[in-house]
């Protein structure tokens, strides 16, 4: 939904709901959408965070798939403004880890793959609004430590500039914009701030991606450079950016300074653990699930250590006594603790409140897509009561 004084658009991401084919994410969204709607917004309309693979992506090519949800979205009263184009495939049901970031933007099918949800969001995209696309941050940051590493950062670089590219050619034929929102993460190619804007400055914003884009699209050197700084920008995941124990206000400046876009806030929190203790592992057993991967950061006095998964940090306990963990493990975001745990509830308070006295960006996404996997008791008030309690939870903090 809209929310007042300019804050931007509210709506949830369904990559919530299980499901890889159309039909099964058609079905998941059909059960609960409805029932969020009218929870959280029964006399206006809400817009949708449409999470799609590649192969529900492909299925709505079809014109007829594609116009029966374009019915269910004019009867229902949604709009869709923002597409996860983050999970190429299966994200659900069975151990994905780093999974999740195949095929990276090196691969040819991720740029196809994006490109096909270009298409389909343009269309769907609401008259005066721009569209994002969250994406994988480039790729997972071990697979380009070697030799070959940085002849694959710069394929990375080229096939953004190849969607880019696409992203114009869009943009001249409807008059819509539509901007990709590559998302820092723990562990990926670009996980800090400061690497992202490193990322940006050396790959996208230089002389060589400016020159392919004029190349690819005619536009001129000015004309390219702005069209760059249009249609790529940044998916600040506030769960990421409190597990690299960013400060909130610092990295917002550096992204404004930087001339990068904020494309959207994807509202998220993080596991935090204040002081490792005796009694940590205990509690973190119902958090060590199979299915994800659960980057750990760890603060000790100033001196960071990461550790790609949470059992490789597990393997450690003992030598991280006191030290301060936060743990990339999507939680409610209306908990201030989870399973005898702090969160990072109070980091997602700061970002809300910086964008309350300054708008920001435009689109705010919760993305609490972990529920299946969380510990049974935090389940047990519903799926759908629980998505429109968080989407309350975030209304009630920008417009009280």
């Amino acid at each position: 939904m809209q929310l007042n004084d300019n804050l931007g658009h509210l709506t949830y991401c369904t990559n919530i709901h299980a499901g890889e084919t159309w039909a099964e994410i058609f079905d998941g969204i059909r059960k609960h959408l409805p029932a969020v709607k009218a929870e959280f917004s029964p006399n206006v309309p809400l817009g949708l965070g449409l999470r799609l693979s590649a192969a529900a992506g492909e299925s709505l090519c079809d014109p007829e798939i594609f116009g029966k949800f374009e019915v269910f979205l004019k009867e229902g009263d949604y709009y869709i403004f923002t597409l996860n184009g983050f999970p190429y495939g299966t994200f659900h049901g069975q151990p994905i880890k780093e999974g999740a970031y195949r095929p990276d933007w090196s691969d040819p099918a991720r740029l196809t793959y994006t490109n096909t949800l270009a298409e389909h969001l343009v269309k769907w995209l609401p008259d005066g609004m721009e569209g994002s696309i969250s994406t994988v941050p480039g790729t997972y940051k071990s697979w380009v430590a070697g030799s070959d590493g940085p002849k694959i950062i710069s394929a990375i670089g080229d096939n953004i500039v190849r969607h880019v590219a696409h992203l114009v050619g869009i943009k001249a034929a409807t008059d819509k914009t539509i901007n990709l929102a590559l998302e820092p993460e723990p562990c990926c190619l670009i996980e800090t701030i400061e690497e992202t804007v490193s990322f940006f400055q050396e790959h996208l914003f230089c002389d060589h991606a400016v020159s392919l884009l004029s190349e690819l699209t005619g536009l001129n050197i000015d004309e390219a450079v702005a069209a760059m700084q249009t249609h790529v920008g940044v998916c600040y995941d506030v769960c990421h950016a409190a597990v690299e124990f960013e400060n909130a206000q610092e990295s917002l400046d550096a992204l404004k300074e930087a001339g990068i876009k904020i494309s959207k806030f994807q509202l998220s929190s993080a596991l935090r653990i204040a002081s490792v203790g005796e009694d940590t592992k205990a509690q973190l057993d119902a958090m060590n699930e199979p299915v994800y991967l659960h980057q750990v950061v760890e603060n000790r006095n100033g001196d960071i250590t990461r550790f790609s998964d949470l059992p490789d940090a597990l393997a450690i306990i003992d030598a991280a006594q006191g030290a301060e963990w936060r743990i990339h493990f999507h939680v409610p975001i209306f908990l201030e603790e989870m399973q005898g745990l702090g969160t990072t509830q109070q980091f997602l308070k700061e970002v809300l409140a910086i964008h309350k006295a300054s708008p920001l960006t435009e689109q705010l996404e919760v993305e609490t897509y972990t529920w299946d996997v969380l510990p049974e008791k935090y389940r047990r008030s519903g799926l759908s009561a629980s998505i429109a309690r968080e989407l309350a939870w975030v209304r009630d903090e920008l417009v009280s």
